[in-house]
């Protein structure tokens, strides 16, 4: 059966809900989001729905800098390479677990430009 594209709220919730799955019990991130972050699960996924639904959909809902939260994580955990790489995999897999069309193929795009700016952020912060 042939997967949809990424049209609407719900498709960016599944989206996120199933990545999350997967970060949250990786070995290489994991530990960033639960011990590091301290991530309260509940509290961060609609802001990631409406980050994401913004960056795909064009809403606007999303208001915050994703830079900021990110600069004070990197101060407690360097954030590398290697952890912004396995994220773009963790995302890739799933966008393509569940969705295929322009929409999803942008979903990893952006995913990988997002990736590429933090990381270059992340190192020059540490310099």
């Amino acid at each position: 059966m042939p997967k949809k594209d990424i049209i609407q709220k719900e498709d960016i919730q599944l989206l996120v809900d199933s990545f999350y799955e997967k970060v949250l019990k990786d070995e290489t991130i994991g530990y960033i989001f639960t011990d590091v972050a301290k991530l309260n699960v509940p509290e961060h996924m609609p802001i990631m729905y409406d980050f994401w639904s913004s960056v795909l959909l064009g809403t606007t809902e999303y208001k915050r800098n994703p830079m900021d939260k990110h600069f004070a994580l990197n101060e407690k955990e360097p954030l590398q390479k290697k952890h912004f790489d396995r994220w773009l995999k963790l995302w890739f897999d799933t966008v393509d677990e569940l969705f295929e069309g322009e929409i999803a193929k942008e979903a990893k795009n952006r995913a990988s430009t997002i990736g590429r700016l933090m990381l270059f952020k992340m190192e020059q912060a540490r310099t």
